[in-house]
């Protein structure tokens, strides 16, 4: 039995990764700031005697002993990352040098929650891992995707300065149960305003792409990533290779969920990428990995649960 940190672990992926960790025996120290995260998500871990939750900011140094750390504390949602993009760049930098202090003093192998964000607008498609990206560094955007970028230069640095035991994983948009209805993505957006007869809101055409993975194919790749020899540090793409436009997402979401809002199109966000897809061969190759559920499946997982959240 392993202790193991979770940073952003009340947030929508980590609460889902404290209960897999919980699952399989491991104790489990869950660290949130709750800027995004909530009580809400991990309160039927509260009792457990292998679960503990710890307020705290990672842009602060924590000193606590564990043997793994799962670092996903940033906002990862335009809306919230862009409400403080200070605070936003210093979660991911100085949350970084924090986690990897942390885990050079205890000698414990930590695994950073990267972002296909990295890969920007790209240029290339789909995206592999040897891609450098193509990212605007000074757009409204860019507190999240540089300060992804830097972590990950960070992570690699201690990689080779100090041998430290890393990990590097790249995720893709993900979805499920305990996102955040108000937080600006696709699919959120799509099945609450389906479910409350609301217009559904298309920016752009309607034909950028996006490749959506549900949220228990996720945290299977994140586990076995942190599982695997320490030879393969990554980074490595965690996605669902299937692309979809915005439109067929809107249409599924409508049938799914029998509604009769009407479709309404607005104008592309600066720095909107047109396509974004992962190219998933090393992690299939290096962790056996790919994804299991289909987004109708996922999908109506995830309409459930926005359906308990409305109701209750």
């Amino acid at each position: 039995m392993s202790c193991v940190l979770v940073t952003g672990g009340a947030g929508f992926l980590g609460s889902h990764l404290c209960d897999r960790l919980i699952e399989k025996g491991h104790e489990v120290l869950c660290v949130d700031n709750l800027f995004t995260g909530s009580r809400q998500n991990v309160t039927h871990l509260m009792g457990h005697p292998q679960f503990e939750f710890m307020r705290h900011d990672v842009t602060f140094p924590l000193y606590v002993e564990v043997d793994q750390i799962y670092n996903l504390a940033c906002p990862a949602s335009p809306i919230h990352y862009q409400y403080d993009p200070v605070q936003t760049t210093k979660t991911s930098v100085h949350g970084a040098i924090n986690m990897l202090g942390l885990a050079k003093r205890v000698k414990a192998r930590i695994l950073q929650a990267s972002t296909s964000e990295v890969y920007g607008d790209p240029e290339i498609h789909p995206q592999t891992e040897s891609y450098w990206g193509r990212v605007n560094p000074i757009g409204p955007r860019s507190c999240y995707d540089e300060g992804k970028r830097c972590a990950e230069t960070l992570f690699f640095d201690y990689y080779r300065q100090h041998r430290l035991d890393i990990k590097v994983v790249r995720i893709f948009n993900t979805y499920g149960p305990r996102m955040h209805p108000n937080d600006g993505r696709v699919v959120s957006n799509f099945v609450v305003q389906a479910l409350q007869g609301r217009d559904i809101t298309i920016y752009g055409d309607g034909q950028q792409t996006r490749s959506f993975c549900y949220v228990d194919d996720l945290i299977d790749g994140l586990l076995l990533m942190m599982e695997s020899g320490s030879d393969f540090v990554g980074p490595v793409n965690i996605g669902n290779p299937e692309e979809f436009t915005m439109l067929e997402l809107a249409e599924i979401v409508l049938r799914l969920t029998n509604s009769h809002s009407k479709i309404l199109f607005k104008p592309l966000p600066m720095d909107d990428p047109k396509q974004r897809q992962p190219d998933i061969t090393l992690a299939s190759k290096s962790l056996g990995w790919k994804p299991k559920v289909s987004l109708q499946d996922g999908l109506k997982e995830t309409i459930h649960y926005f359906r308990g959240c409305m109701n209750a």
